[in-house]
């Protein structure tokens, strides 16, 4: 799931249109920037196996830390306290911090069953397996895609040319990653992948300065 996470970042924005689009970004996507640190570090592992599914070659064997639901629940508190330390709204805090546990809901959809309830090797792992059919994951990440962009531009508008190249070129490319994954090469190991991922790091700024070039429709 990538651009999934996100439509849910660009829905949240009508209800609190006080908190920027980068920062609704940057907590869905809390967990998959992390990832690629604990993967440099040696904490977590990732293995490359073409044909694990249809949708991608990754095979998740160890991220308990980036990707457990008891890790997202204490990862969506740190980051609602990161937001209210940056001076984002008292309201949206609880927001927040569920928009980072909504990482791992959605990604229990697309997985294997490889994501642990919490990060011992104890853990149950759990997952739908979307992933193994492509038409599949396209159709319903797609929907909530398209959803999520609806709602955003239903209720922004932009101010100017800016604005209209920012979050477009945004959506362009963020839509061009993630329909190109079943057809692009595999990485060649796990720490070129972790530091390709390092790329997503530009996406939550890139979010924000495209939402600070828009305003409420209804606004003068």
């Amino acid at each position: 799931m990538f651009v999934g996470h996100l439509a849910l970042a660009l829905a949240a924005k009508p209800r609190f249109p006080a908190v920027s689009l980068g920062w609704s970004v940057a907590a869905v996507s809390a967990l998959d920037l992390l990832w690629p640190l604990l993967l440099l570090a040696g904490v977590e592992h990732v293995r490359i196996q073409p044909g694990a599914t249809a949708f991608t070659p990754l095979v998740f064997t160890a991220y308990p830390w980036s990707h457990s639901l008891l890790a997202a629940l204490g990862w969506g508190v740190l980051f609602a306290a990161l937001a209210r330390g940056c001076g984002a709204p008292r309201e949206a805090y609880r927001w927040l911090a569920a928009l980072v546990v909504s990482h791992w809901l959605l990604d229990w959809t697309t997985h294997a069953p490889d994501l642990p309830l919490w990060p011992t090797a104890s853990s149950p792992r759990l997952g739908l397996g979307l992933w193994n059919s492509i038409p599949a994951t396209i159709a319903v990440e797609g929907l909530l895609w398209i959803a999520g962009l609806a709602l955003y531009v239903r209720h922004r508008r932009a101010t100017s040319w800016i604005g209209v190249l920012a979050l477009w070129s945004f959506v362009a490319v963020s839509t061009a990653i993630w329909i190109s994954g079943p057809w692009s090469p595999p990485p060649p190991n796990e720490r070129v992948l972790a530091w390709f991922a390092l790329i997503g790091r530009l996406i939550p700024p890139w979010a924000a300065f495209a939402d600070r070039h828009h305003v409420p429709r209804d606004a003068g």
